[in-house]
C-alpha cells in the first residue's frame, strides 16, 4: 500500500515543479504524488482512495469551478482524518482565517517554500509509518 500526497492545481505547470523537488522521494518510493487539475477531479480522486494511505493533500485556493475553500469542507467529509493544507498566492489574514475554519490544517503562500513543505511531508510519512 503506497503513501499517497495528493496535489490539486489547475496551473499545468506545478506537476513538474512538484515531481522535480521530490524526485529522489518518488524514486525512492518514500511516497507517491497525485495530481487533480480542479476541486471536483480532487473529490473524485479521494473517494477512491479510501484504501490507500492518503496522508496529505495540498490544495490551490483559487481555482476555476469550485475554489479550494468550497472543496475543503467536502474533501474533510468524505476524509476527516487526512490533513489539508491550502495553497495561495495571497497569504493574507482574511484567506488564512478561512482556510482553517473550514478544516485546513494549514496555509502555504507561492512561491512555495519547498522546506517547509518537506518537513510536512517527512512527518506525515513518519507517522503513516
Amino acid at each position: 500500500m503506497g503513501i499517497l500526497v495528493l496535489v490539486v492545481d489547475d496551473e499545468p505547470d506545478v506537476e513538474a515543479l512538484f515531481r522535480q523537488q521530490f524526485r529522489r522521494d518518488l524514486r525512492a518510493q518514500r511516497f507517491v504524488m497525485d495530481f487533480a487539475n480542479s476541486a471536483a477531479d480532487a473529490l473524485t480522486r479521494v473517494g477512491s482512495t479510501i484504501d490507500n494511505s492518503l496522508i496529505l493533500i495540498l490544495s490551490d485556493i483559487n481555482m476555476p469551478g469550485m475554489t479550494g475553500l468550497e472543496m475543503l469542507p467536502k474533501v474533510k467529509e468524505i476524509r476527516p482524518d487526512v490533513p489539508v493544507i491550502m495553497i495561495t498566492a495571497y497569504g493574507d489574514a482574511d484567506t488564512k482565517r478561512r482556510a482553517l475554519e473550514k478544516g485546513a490544517s494549514g496555509l502555504l503562500t507561492k512561491p512555495i517554500d519547498f522546506a517547509v513543505l518537506r518537513e510536512e511531508i517527512d512527518t506525515r510519512v513518519a507517522q503513516a509509518h
